[in-house]
């Protein structure tokens, strides 16, 4: 069954229950998504509201953790480090140095699902990683470093931290209880690292990345 009025479509079936879907450009979307994205937005601009400028430094986030919550760093020789430090260097030389990394620069994934043609894009992905570690740190520096905070249980946070580019990020794993523990954690620390009066100005990455976060 399908019935139309306008721009509001209802698709139904003796099999299942019926779907509101809304038209609209690139394509339909649910009436359920299109609720929950409007009340995202309502919190959104609440959170916009109410942040105001009170940076701190990754220096200062550091001693915060080591501080306040006994946070260590993940050696430089770790797996998780080693994996981290070259995806994240791809990403950086992608975005600032994109002339070093040569003809792997713009990769298009295939259009299909054809499964050579995908092995043939991680391919060129994986050489673009290769081709991006290689660069000499006189060339692109990093200094990158990973601060891991252990709960009672499983559950751990991992804060990376990279100082010459100004990038801060985290993860957290564990249990419900403790997931519910962690990401009040990660906020705080996020407030803490907060933003400048020109991050909130010019909403910059960093702006974006707060908000993002108080609205999670």
């Amino acid at each position: 069954m399908r019935k139309s009025a306008g721009n509001v479509s209802i698709i139904g079936g003796a099999d299942g229950p019926t779907s509101i879907f809304i038209a609209g450009k690139g394509g339909k979307v649910k009436l359920t998504t299109r609720i929950r994205n409007h009340f995202y937005k309502i919190k959104r601009d609440r959170m916009k509201r109410r942040i105001t400028a009170n940076p701190h430094t990754l220096e200062e986030v550091v001693e915060l953790l080591k501080r306040n919550y006994a946070a260590v760093e993940v050696s430089r020789q770790s797996h998780a480090y080693l994996e981290q430090r070259r995806a994240l260097k791809a990403s950086l030389v992608m975005r600032h140095r994109p002339d070093l990394l040569g003809e792997v620069v713009d990769l298009k994934a295939p259009e299909t699902e054809d499964v050579e043609a995908i092995k043939a894009f991680l391919k060129q992905i994986e050489e673009r990683c290769r081709i991006a570690e290689e660069i000499a740190d006189d060339i692109f520096p990093l200094d990158f470093h990973i601060y891991e905070i252990r709960c009672p249980g499983n559950g751990f946070m991992r804060i990376d931290m990279e100082m010459v580019w100004q990038v801060f990020g985290g993860s957290f794993s564990g249990d419900k209880k403790i997931m519910k523990q962690l990401r009040k954690l990660y906020r705080e620390i996020c407030l803490y690292y907060g933003v400048t009066a020109a991050d909130i100005e010019n909403e910059t990455e960093r702006y974006r990345q707060l908000l993002a976060v108080l609205c999670s």
